[in-house]
């Protein structure tokens, strides 16, 4: 069962529909090619952060998760955008159950605290439906 999130979260679990006007990160991208995309183009980092949502949201772990680092990003243009990412995600020291916004959460530096995961995620943005989609989570 894919679930269809809307396209603002401010927490791990609190969203709301934004309308934001997401334009291809390339103009020259043909439909239906993936291509290679900055890693710190903010669409992709933004994606990023929706496949993390996602992992959380799964995850039975303690603690909240978050991107340190995007390896490698593609994009492809199929109905909307759809990204497929590479990241390195580490633990925070926030607990799922504070709700906290990633933003304001550190990576652990408690030694036996500390975890590393190698995620790939395909996260698709449909933008004038407001829809995400990540129909792909693999960490380990």
């Amino acid at each position: 069962s894919h679930s269809f999130m809307p396209l603002m979260c401010f927490t791990w679990m609190f969203c709301v529909v934004s309308v934001t006007n997401v334009t291809p990160p390339h103009s020259t991208i043909r439909p239906g090619f993936p291509v290679p995309v900055n890693t710190n183009n903010p669409e992709v980092r933004r994606a990023a952060r929706f496949g993390v949502y996602r992992y959380n949201n799964s995850s039975n772990d303690l603690f909240l998760f978050k991107e340190s680092q995007i390896k490698k990003a593609m994009v492809q243009i199929v109905r909307g955008l759809k990204y497929m990412l590479h990241v390195e995600i580490k633990r925070t020291v926030c607990e799922k159950r504070d709700h906290s916004s990633l933003d304001s959460c550190h990576f652990q530096r408690e030694k036996n605290l500390q975890r590393m995961l190698r995620c790939y995620f395909e996260v698709w943005i449909t933008p004038w439906t407001h829809k995400v989609h990540i129909p792909v989570v693999h960490c380990h």
